[in-house]
């Protein structure tokens, strides 16, 4: 499993935009391209995206800008990535109105992969855009990442 492009430009973006203003202050498009190295269209392109489902604020005008809709703490991978990708759905048999599997019917693998979903989107939802616009603090297990409080990752305990 491999996210799209556009979904690591906008976890990149947002983790940017917590850095630079948090929830509070504002920055364009502009200064985004700029610090993040992504073309200045597909910056503009994400934010559109990002402000549609409610992550981003936008203003026009003078003053204007964008902020964080919401505290970088209470933003999560699987917010950021939904809103560029849609639902997570590991398999087309998971997502609402598709059934395009020839074996369907007769699938025992089917009634699993609603479990194998929730948990690839519990653990993105685990990690929030707060620990990912601050600097790495955990060693090499948890690849950098903060785990929030009551959390699990595969084999480990609950961290408080």
């Amino acid at each position: 499993m491999r996210l799209s492009s556009l979904a690591d430009y906008a976890i990149v973006i947002l983790s940017a935009a917590a850095r630079r203003c948090g929830a509070r202050g504002r920055l364009n498009a502009t200064m985004l391209a700029e610090e993040t190295g992504i073309p200045l269209p597909t910056v503009q392109k994400l934010v559109s995206k990002l402000s549609g489902a409610g992550l981003i604020e936008t203003l026009r005008g003078t003053g204007g800008g964008l902020r964080l809709a919401r505290p970088p703490a209470t933003i999560n991978l699987a917010d950021i990535i939904e809103a560029v990708e849609g639902p997570i759905a590991m398999t087309t048999c998971l997502e609402q109105g598709r059934a395009e599997c020839c074996i369907e019917e007769n699938c025992r693998v089917k009634p699993h992969w609603s479990i194998v979903n929730s948990a690839v989107r519990d653990a993105l939802a685990a990690v929030s855009l707060a620990s990912l616009s601050s600097f790495p603090a955990a060693g090499p297990a948890l690849g950098g990442a903060h785990i929030a409080p009551g959390h699990r990752r595969a084999g480990a305990e609950v961290l408080n």
